[in-house]
């Protein structure tokens, strides 16, 4: 059921554009707070507003929120193409393969990793929130690659601390616009939501601190590819520091990639991939190291790079 809400502005607020305002008072994002306004859920003083207005302090503000989303659960139905790399009592390492999303989130109504598992008989662990259970790390859904999924209850604890204090070693390879300077290097910028609320993250002051480690391991005349290792491993990580060196990911349409060559060289997502992931093994405290190939996709437009060069 909807609840209806009812405050004065805080003094804190004074000036602020509405829309920003019901953001910070009710922790959602801008976007969706426009929304609430041009649906005509929010009420200033007894009269509906635009979303640009500002707000004045002691103003009287009625606003209806809809609903809590309840976020889906796990559908244990087979993923086409998603391949086991390695299976023990303890851990189960996959090559994701492209459009399939580590665990079910709401909006989200493709494949996920934990369905996969769960449709071709694979147990998994139960700890954490039911709809990703056994998850200790994220893969986007448009990123291919090594991933690992906890199958004992002791392997997802292990498995969580060891990415929580860094010592999992999660290497990507990219292919990005042009030639990164210096062609080996560093990045340590802070990530959070873009200020936009439209889904995209940023390099934002105040943001989680965020290293990437990047070398070029082949140059062409119009794109590069990296060799790339995550100190941390926040949302769109890759994506948004090379974003930020003015070199996107191929075929990186979100961050600002060039369409014109994503489409000459085929590419209809960001070439990226978890190329190799190493840990400790839960049980055994032996250090395991996993690799994959990169898909035919990525295969097929690195061809075409290297053709042109």
């Amino acid at each position: 059921m909807s609840e209806q809400r009812s405050l004065p502005v805080p003094d804190g607020l004074e000036g602020e554009r509405l829309d920003a305002a019901l953001s910070r008072l009710f922790g959602f994002s801008r976007t969706r707070a426009a929304e609430l306004i041009s649906d005509g859920d929010v009420l200033v003083d007894g009269r509906e507003p635009a979303k640009s207005d500002r707000v004045r302090a002691g103003a009287w503000l009625e606003v209806t929120l809809p609903p809590p989303v309840t976020t889906p659960m796990p559908v244990a139905e087979p993923v086409p193409g998603m391949t086991i790399v390695y299976e023990d009592d303890d851990i189960v390492v996959v090559n994701k393969p492209i459009g399939v999303a580590a665990h079910p989130t709401v909006g989200w109504t493709g494949p996920t990793v934990i369905g996969g598992l769960l449709g071709a008989g694979h147990t998994i662990a139960t700890s954490g929130a039911a709809e990703r259970q056994g998850i200790v790390h994220r893969l986007d859904a448009n990123t291919t690659g090594a991933m690992v999924v906890a199958k004992s209850e002791h392997a997802y604890s292990h498995l969580k601390r060891a990415f929580k204090e860094r010592t999992v070693d999660k290497r990507y390879h990219a292919l990005v616009q042009g030639h990164p300077d210096p062609f080996r290097g560093t990045v340590d910028a802070p990530i959070d939501r873009h200020p936009s609320g439209d889904g995209r993250f940023a390099v934002v002051a105040g943001g989680k601190p965020s290293v990437t480690h990047y070398d070029t391991i082949e140059a062409f005349r119009a794109a590069s590819l990296l060799d790339i290792k995550l100190e941390t491993g926040r949302t769109h990580q890759i994506r948004v520091h090379m974003s930020a060196l003015r070199h996107p990911c191929v075929g990186d349409l979100l961050y600002g990639a060039d369409p014109t060559l994503a489409a000459r060289l085929g590419v209809t997502r960001q070439w990226l991939h978890a190329v190799a992931l190493g840990f400790e093994h839960p049980s055994t405290g032996e250090w395991m190291s996993f690799s994959t190939d990169y898909p035919a996709d990525l295969q097929k437009a690195l061809d075409l790079v290297r053709e042109e060069s």
